[in-house]
C-alpha cells in the first residue's frame, strides 16, 4: 500500500494537471497529461490508455517508463503493479518505492508461469483416487453390516452360492452369508429376533428358525384359493418373484447375486443392493359379478351391514333407527330391533360370544344379546355421534371411533374405557382391528390412516399420502396387507409400518366402503352408485357395475354405503341409498373367451405414493 506522503504526493501532481497541459500537447498526447512526481524541467507525463481489459496508464518522463496496473474492482494502488524500464537515467520513482525491485532472469519467470499454469489446471480435483482393495473391502463390510445388517441372515438364492464363495476372505466369513443347503436351520442375526408369527412367545426355541423349501416358500406366499387351485398355475399363480417385484419399492426383496456382482464391478454406486426394473404383470382373470336379489324393508338409508360367523344371517342397520336381521338365503326379515334414536352407523356381530354391537349419530354403543334380543351393556364416553366401530378377532375388546376425533378401546365384559386414542384432528371415519399388529388401524377425515399400538394406546405410524378424507379400511383376508379408500384413490399398505404398494386409480367419486376376498377380488362403493371390481394383486379394473334404483326413488339416491362378502365368498351383499340391500353373485357362465382381460400395460403406470 502507498504511505501517506506518498499519497500526498500524488494527489498534489494531479493538481499541477493545468500546468503541463501544453507540454502534452507538444508531445502529441491524445488525453491530458497527468504529471507524477519528477521536477519541473523534467515532469513525467500520464496517459491512460486500454490493455486487455485493464486500465493502465504510461506514464513517461525523460528516458523513464512506469506502467500502472488498475484493477477496476481495487480503488488502490499496490507497489508490487508498478514496474520501471530505465535507460541510463536513475529512475524518479525509486524515492517513492518501499521495497527493492528483484531481477529475476527469462528462464526463472517462464518456470514460475508453468508451474502456476500446472497448478491451476492439471490437478484435476475432481478425479477420484485409485481404488484400494484392502480398504474397499472394510468400507463394504461395515456398510453391509450397517444398512443390512437385519436381512443378512436370510438364505441366498441358489445362483449366487458359487460367487459368494469367490468373495474375499473378509467377506467370507460374515456370519450373515449362511448356505440354505449346508446349514438348514439359523438363528436370527438381524437387530433383534423375533418369533415365527404373532402370539407366539420368544424363546430360545422359537429363535430357530428353518429355512423352508422351494415348494414351501410357494405354497406359503402364494396360498391360492380353491377358485384358483382350480385354474392353470401358469396362468393365474404369480411366482415368489412377482410378489417380491409389485410387493412396492420399500418392501422390494433382491438376490444376494447382485450384491456380489456390485462388489465385483467395483462398488461405485451409493447403496450395494441393485434395483430390478419394475414390469407389469398380466392380470389374474376373474369371473364377472351380477345382480342376483334386491332386499327392502328399511324406511331410510341403509348404513352399516355385518355376517354372523356361521353365515346363516347377516344384520344392517338404517337410517330409520332400527336394526334389522335378514336371512341370508332366503333374503327374509326374522327380527327387527329397536332402542336408538338417531341413524345406526355401525353393527358387529362377535364370534366369540352370542353378542350383537351397534354404534349411531345419539353418541350411544350398545351390546345386544340375542338370546333375549335386549340390550345388555352400554358403552358411554363419546362426545358426539360413533362412525364405526370392530371386534378384536381374539381379546373380548370393542373399538370404536366417532366424530370427536377419538377412537375409543372398551372392555366388553367392565364396559370400561380401555385406551382413549388421540391424534386425529377430524372425524374418525373408520377402524379395523387384527391378531397381529398393529392391532388397531384408523381412518379419518383429517386425510391421514393411524397405525395404533393397542398396549401402549399411542401411535406407532401415521401415513399422510391421502389428499381427502379416508372414509374406509379393509384388511386382506390372507395377506398382510390392507387398502385405504378416499375421493382421490384407492391405496394399498404393507403392515406392519404401512409401506406404500400401489394407487388404484379410476374410481372418480366418495368411495364409502371396500370389501376383499380370498380370491383378490377388491370391490369399491361409492356414493354415486358405483361399484368397481379391482384385482388385488396388479391393481386391474375388471368390471364395473351400477345398478338402477328401486322404483319410486330418486336417481340421486343411487349410493352404496357399505358392502361385506358372505363367509363362503360367493355372495356380495351391498347397502345402498335407495333404502335397499342389494346381493350379487358370481356370473357362472362367464369364460375367458366370453369376458377377456382387456389389459393394457401403458396405462397401468405406478405411482410413487
Amino acid at each position: 500500500m502507498l504511505q501517506k506522503n506518498q499519497w500526498k504526493k500524488l494527489i498534489t501532481c494531479c493538481v499541477h494537471m493545468i500546468l503541463v497541459k501544453n507540454k502534452c500537447k507538444k508531445k502529441k498526447m491524445l488525453y491530458p497529461s497527468w504529471p507524477l512526481g519528477g521536477t519541473n524541467k523534467s515532469p513525467t507525463a500520464f496517459c491512460p490508455v486500454y490493455f486487455r481489459g485493464f486500465r493502465s496508464l504510461i506514464c513517461s518522463g525523460g528516458n523513464v517508463f512506469a506502467c500502472v496496473i488498475f484493477c477496476p474492482v481495487r480503488s488502490y494502488i499496490h507497489l508490487k503493479h508498478i514496474h520501471f524500464f530505465t535507460f541510463g537515467r536513475k529512475s524518479i520513482f525509486t524515492k517513492t518505492m518501499t521495497e527493492e525491485v528483484q531481477k529475476h532472469s527469462v528462464h526463472t519467470l517462464v518456470f514460475r508461469s508453468l508451474k502456476r499454469t500446472h497448478d491451476m489446471f492439471v490437478s484435476d480435483h475432481a478425479k477420484s483416487v485409485s481404488l484400494d482393495d484392502e480398504s474397499h473391502q472394510v468400507k463394504m463390510g461395515v456398510k453391509l453390516k450397517t444398512e443390512y445388517g437385519a436381512v443378512l441372515h436370510m438364505p441366498v438364492l441358489k445362483e449366487g452360492k458359487d460367487r459368494v464363495s469367490q468373495l474375499p476372505g473378509g467377506m467370507q466369513g460374515h456370519q450373515g452369508y449362511i448356505q440354505p443347503g449346508e446349514d438348514p436351520e439359523y438363528l436370527i442375526a438381524g437387530t433383534h429376533a423375533y418369533p415365527s408369527g404373532p402370539g407366539v412367545a420368544l424363546t430360545a426355541d422359537t429363535k430357530l428358525h428353518r429355512n423352508p423349501s422351494e415348494g414351501g416358500v410357494h405354497s406359503m406366499a402364494l396360498a391360492l384359493p380353491p377358485s384358483q387351485a382350480r385354474q392353470e398355475a401358469s396362468r393365474t399363480a404369480a411366482s415368489v418373484a412377482d410378489i417380491h417385484r409389485h410387493a412396492g419399492g420399500a418392501e422390494r426383496v433382491h438376490p444376494q447375486s447382485s450384491v456380489v456382482s456390485l462388489m465385483e464391478g467395483g462398488g461405485t454406486r451409493n447403496s450395494a443392493l441393485m434395483r430390478r426394473a419394475p414390469t407389469m404383470p398380466k392380470p389374474q382373470w376373474h369371473p364377472p359379478w351380477k345382480l342376483f336379489r334386491v332386499i327392502s324393508g328399511h324406511l331410510g338409508w341403509v348404513r352399516s351391514i355385518a355376517v354372523e360367523p356361521g353365515n346363516q344371517w347377516f344384520v344392517t342397520g338404517s337410517a330409520d333407527r332400527t336394526i334389522k336381521i335378514w336371512d341370508l338365503a332366503s333374503g327374509k326379515l326374522k327380527l327387527s330391533l329397536t332402542g336408538h334414536i338417531s341413524t345406526v352407523r355401525g353393527v358387529a356381530v362377535s364370534s366369540r360370544s352370542p353378542y350383537l354391537f351397534s354404534c349411531g349419530e345419539d353418541k350411544q354403543v350398545k351390546c345386544w344379546d340375542l338370546e333375549y334380543n335386549k340390550v345388555i351393556r352400554h358403552y358411554h364416553g363419546h362426545l358426539s355421534a360413533v362412525y364405526d366401530l370392530d371386534l378384536h378377532p381374539t381379546i373380548d375388546v370393542l373399538v370404536t371411533c366417532s366424530r370427536d376425533a377419538t377412537a375409543r378401546v372398551w372392555d366388553i365384559r367392565t364396559k370400561a374405557n380401555v385406551h382413549t386414542l388421540t391424534g386425529h384432528t377430524n372425524t374418525v371415519a373408520t377402524v379395523r382391528c387384527q391378531a397381529a399388529e398393529p392391532q388397531i388401524i384408523t381412518g379419518s377425515h383429517d386425510s391421514t390412516i393411524r397405525l395404533w399400538d393397542l398396549i401402549a394406546g399411542k401411535t406407532r405410524a401415521t401415513l399422510t399420502n391421502h389428499k381427502k378424507s379416508v372414509r374406509t379400511l379393509v384388511l386382506h383376508p390372507r395377506q398382510y396387507t390392507f387398502a385405504s379408500g378416499s375421493a382421490d384413490n384407492i391405496k394399498q399398505w404393507m403392515f406392519p409400518d404401512g409401506n406404500f404398494i400401489q394407487n388404484l386409480s379410476g374410481h372418480n367419486a366418495i368411495i364409502n366402503t371396500l370389501a376383499v376376498n380370498s380370491d383378490g377380488v377388491l370391490v369399491s362403493g361409492a356414493d354415486n352408485g358405483t361399484i368397481h371390481m379391482w384385482d388385488w394383486r396388479t391393481g386391474y379394473n375388471f368390471q364395473r357395475i351400477h345398478a338402477a334404483v328401486q322404483p319410486g326413488s330418486l336417481d340421486s339416491e343411487s349410493g352404496i354405503f357399505s358392502c361385506v362378502f358372505d363367509h363362503s365368498e360367493s355372495r356380495l351383499i351391498t347397502t345402498e341409498a335407495d333404502k335397499t340391500i342389494k346381493v350379487y353373485k358370481e356370473d357362472d357362465t362367464a369364460t375367458e373367451e366370453s369376458h377377456p382381460v382387456n389389459w393394457k400395460p401403458e396405462i397401468l403406470k405406478r405411482k410413487r405414493f
